[in-house]
């Protein structure tokens, strides 16, 4: 049996073989279709399976179309196995950590990875379920397992079969490139979608890029026991994330023995006996790294080509993906896009919103009272699973300052706050920016060893509208790290106390105690 992956063959053990059971069972038998779809969905990552399913759910007869694994990246390639990793990661930093805490441990400790990339394997085939064809199935979804293209603008081919439709939607998702580094290519290096087939832990790694899955990933590796490098362009750590939150991150991924190399160019990468040289500048330097493996964390690229995109007259680029407006309709009114192949914000959690749009908008058109839902009231909030994790939602302070918006910004340290100080996890903080003269919420960053735990409550309160006041007036169990939020809210609820009132409510205390008749 091929277990086949996008790109290549899976590891042949019992957890794979469950994984490949669910999501590209080697026995099965693709449908015959009967008559048109009113809904064809190509790519069943999470956008594409979100589409599907809902669409089955409300009456619809859905065709789902997948050449490689159900669930896509998230599921075989990207936060399921990263946050499995991580946390064991975590697991054995903490034991290291744990005379803090009392414990002794006598003797010596026994360090597994491959038995840690066990459990990431074991607990990803468990999870497939909700991604098997098998439930698709019985969820009332026609899967075709097979590379699908558009032939007509209401037409898609899965191999010998002709699928008609009324209504598709593209969900490919991207693919994991790399920067054009000389030498990378022969070198041999991994990314997201083969780092997790590993099972020796790399003495020596390189992580190129220190966006959010370089920092991730170094850091885990790093834990485990890699001596790791980062190298990045930029004069920074996560450079979509406040400099400062940052600085929070890399300055506790420097202290558990990560090496940075800001502002690097790579230059080449080569093959010797001692292991791949990584040659790179920084300003007035070169330099040289050893290693065992490089590991890329920058670059995707849409999966856009082979869909026959040209022949159903829908637009593409082969950087940007496919182009749609902002209720996600392509160039061809009857065909929709969602998830990364379409959106800048390649998430999860935002590839499952935009399938609802999609939902409403190709099953319920406009003026039957459900269609015409659009992009443009999202609110999108997003995690790094560092540690600390560094959570943000709304407009940042730059942003605000871009548009021209006068703002207040309010930040509390995690190191005042109580919950944080007993956990000794006091690294981070929690900052508002509010709309000056007024208590709405244009903006946080939760910098904490939960932080996207934290920012949902801060997105809840935007997306309904309610600012400052609200928070303040709602009761926080004590202790918890989330109080640091409504800390920072107490810093601006202070600030509405002017010198004039102040001296006003004196006066008035004064006089209130001269009323009082003396015994």
């Amino acid at each position: 049996m091929n277990n086949v992956r996008r790109d290549g063959i899976l590891p042949d053990d019992a957890y794979d073989r469950e994984l490949a059971a669910n999501v590209r069972p080697s026995n099965w038998s693709n449908p015959q279709p009967s008559g048109a779809y009113n809904l064809a969905v190509i790519g069943a990552g999470t956008a594409g399976l979100v589409t599907a399913v809902v669409a089955a759910g409300l009456g619809a007869k859905v065709a789902l179309v997948e050449k490689a694994l159900m669930g896509g990246d998230c599921l075989n390639a990207g936060c399921v196995p990263s946050k499995a990793l991580i946390r064991a990661a975590r697991a054995w930093s903490g034991l290291r950590n744990a005379e803090e805490f009392g414990l002794r441990i006598a003797g010596e400790v026994g360090y597994d990875f491959a038995a840690a990339m066990a459990r990431m394997r074991r607990l990803r085939a468990r999870i497939s379920n909700n991604d098997s064809v098998e439930r698709y199935t019985r969820l009332g979804v026609d899967v075709y397992l097979g590379e699908g293209r558009f032939t007509a603008g209401d037409r898609i081919a899965v191999g010998d079969q002709t699928l008609n439709f009324r209504k598709a939607a593209v969900c490919t998702g991207t693919r994991a490139t790399a920067p054009p580094i000389p030498g990378l290519m022969e070198a041999g290096y991994l990314t997201n979608e083969t780092v997790f087939d590993v099972t020796a832990l790399p003495r020596r790694l390189a992580v190129v890029g220190a966006g959010p899955i370089g920092c991730e990933l170094a850091q885990t590796f790093a834990r485990f026991g890699s001596e790791v490098w980062v190298l990045e362009r930029a004069e920074r750590i996560l450079v979509r994330d406040d400099p400062d939150a940052a600085r929070v991150v890399q300055q506790r991924m420097e202290s558990e023995g990560v090496k940075f190399a800001l502002n690097a160019d790579i230059s080449e990468v080569s093959r010797a006996e001692r292991g791949k040289i990584v040659a790179y500048e920084t300003p007035g330097r070169r330099e040289e790294l050893c290693v065992d493996e490089v590991l890329v964390g920058v670059g995707r690229a849409p999966n856009v080509e082979g869909l026959g995109l040209d022949a159903a007259e829908v637009d593409f680029d082969p950087t940007a993906g496919v182009r749609v407006d902002d209720h996600l309709r392509t160039t061809n009114p009857s065909i929709y896009a969602a998830g990364d192949v379409c959106s800048a914000y390649k998430f999860t959690h935002v590839a499952d919103a935009l399938a609802q749009i999609v939902i409403q908008n190709a099953l319920f058109p406009h003026p039957f009272g459900l269609g015409y839902a659009t992009t443009r009231s999202l609110l999108v909030p997003w995690c790094t699973y560092t540690t600390p994790e560094i959570a943000h939602v709304g407009m940042t302070a730059a942003a605000c300052a871009e548009q021209g918006m006068e703002t207040e910004t309010y930040t509390y340290d995690l190191a005042e706050v109580d919950r944080a100080i007993l956990d000794g996890e006091e690294e981070g903080f929690a900052r508002l920016h509010i709309k000056k003269g007024t208590d709405r919420i244009l903006g946080a960053t939760v910098v904490a060893e939960h932080a996207g735990e934290i920012i949902s409550e801060i997105t809840v309160l935007m997306r309904a509208g309610r600012g400052v006041k609200t928070l303040l007036a709602s009761i926080h169990p004590y202790p918890t790290q989330a109080e640091a939020v409504k800390k920072a809210a107490n810093l601006w609820r202070k600030t509405r106390l002017t010198a004039t009132m102040k001296r006003l409510l004196k006066n008035y205390y004064e006089w209130s105690r001269s009323r009082v008749r003396r015994v």
